[in-house]
């Protein structure tokens, strides 16, 4: 496939207004950290971003369903082992459950591997009556409440290139060396249900499944075959630092076309979507699945202006649609939106991101998220794409492996009280393991009808 575009080069944003880029300090420092990341190795291949929209494609038409999560903002501190196989557990947990209940084959799509740039509102932020420029994301600064730590350092960009590098070597590890074989992944939901206090309303599903598996091996199917063994598992992340992403834009040796080999599938965000932006002219260029988050503050006008911009020739898998309204906001802003897109003919896939706009801060300081509010949003969130006629084609999440008590509610009551007993964050609250395998069972239901 060749690119279309006009007038475009992997440089020609630098034409345009680039929001939300970091002061670097030293721009000849700068350029020679994207040189260098310029003539490493891709992260993600071309073949494998077609794969992953070839998925999505089904997803737009309900033959498939995406599920996207990971963490808000990963750190280099917690790029370990540990923490990338149990990130990658629970979204496969998750996974085995949605499939398995909707009847249909889910993308699975990791914010993982390259989510180490994170918007902010201001270029600067007050901490404890000091003014500092604002935390960026590990691969722009340290989060350390200190001028010296909170100055831009380009040389975090090599190291959030080696990060991610490091994450997808593994995750290649795991999920093609036996990790997400079928019947573990299904021992671990068991395992879930015996120890959550809802175990008993999600003991009948893991039962089917188990007696699926059963009922394989019993006739004679192979259970080691690659469709039961492995796990097809992609990278995804915001799109913000268009020196990065230009760096590992590449030309596709074997089809042509341009490719931003950073990740296999990038979205973007409320605060970078802007028509005449740096980001939308980058991103329209690269042939890789796009997602743009869509809230309240938006336009519908420019949303379609937006799409037709990213996917001139309407290709089914190419746009992802992930709206993120609230609990008590989406009924008012979704139906609008569904019908002028509807109406358009646009082929995008349909997304819930629950977690953005249901964010409130405890009287102890905490910024948490309510397990009840994010499976309002979910569930209002299908019954809209009912009545409109429409398909509900995935999810978003914010989530983590860790049992961190982050999001307030689930089956164990979480309390505002209780939040700060395992609160790691340093960007917005997040599900944990149990809470996202508990929503994954309530989606599943949804899915179901």
């Amino acid at each position: 496939m060749t690119n279309t575009t006009d007038n475009w080069t992997k440089s020609s944003w630098h034409n345009f207004t680039a929001l939300q880029q970091p002061n670097w300090p030293d721009e000849t420092k700068l350029n020679e950290i994207l040189a260098t990341i310029a003539s490493l190795p891709p992260l993600v291949f071309a073949g494998e971003i077609r794969d992953l929209k070839a998925g999505l494609a089904k997803a737009v038409k309900g033959e498939a369903f995406l599920l996207q999560g990971g963490d808000c903002s990963e750190e280099f501190s917690r790029c370990t082992a540990p923490n990338i196989r149990d990130t990658l557990k629970v979204l496969l947990q998750m996974a085995v459950t949605l499939t398995y209940a909707g009847g249909k084959p889910v993308v699975k799509v990791g914010r993982i591997a390259g989510q180490y740039a994170k918007p902010r509102s201001s270029d600067t932020e007050m901490v404890n009556g000091v003014e500092l420029p604002s935390y960026r994301g590990d691969m722009a600064n340290a989060v350390q409440p200190d001028l010296e730590s909170r100055i831009p350092d380009p040389r975090r960009l090599l190291q959030g290139y080696n990060m991610s590098a490091a994450t997808l070597n593994l995750l290649r590890a795991f999920t093609r060396g036996g990790f997400g074989a079928l019947h573990k992944v299904q021992a671990w939901n068991q395992e879930f249900v015996k120890q959550s206090p809802m175990g008993r309303s999600y003991e009948r599903l893991a039962k089917q499944i188990s007696q699926a598996l059963a009922f394989m091996e019993t006739i004679g199917i192979d259970t080691d075959a690659p469709q039961l063994k492995q796990a097809q598992f992609f990278t995804s992340h915001e799109a913000l630092f268009l020196g990065y992403e230009e760096s590992l834009t590449r030309e596709d040796s074997m089809d042509g076309g341009w490719y931003d080999c950073s990740g296999h599938m990038l979205w973007i965000g409320d605060r970078t979507r802007q028509i005449d932006g740096a980001h939308v002219e980058f991103l329209r260029g690269v042939l890789n699945p796009l997602g743009m988050k869509v809230g309240p503050k938006h336009d519908i006008d420019d949303i379609l202006a937006i799409i037709e911009r990213l996917n001139p020739e309407n290709e089914a898998g190419r746009m992802t649609l992930i709206a993120r309204f609230g609990a008590h906001d989406i009924e008012k802003y979704l139906p609008p939106l569904l019908r002028a897109v509807k109406k358009e003919g646009m082929n995008v896939l349909w997304s819930c991101d629950p977690m953005h706009a249901n964010i409130r801060k405890t009287e102890g300081g905490h910024k948490t998220r309510s397990f009840d509010d994010i499976l309002s949003e979910l569930r209002c969130f299908f019954e809209l794409h009912w009545a409109e006629g429409t398909v509900p084609g995935g999810v978003h999440f914010e989530l983590t492996g860790d049992d961190v008590t982050e999001c307030t509610g689930g089956a164990r009551q979480l309390a505002d009280e209780q939040l700060g007993r395992n609160y790691l964050t340093t960007c917005d609250p997040r599900l944990n393991a149990e809470q996202s395998l508990e929503m994954a069972f309530q989606i599943a239901e949804m899915i179901r009808n």
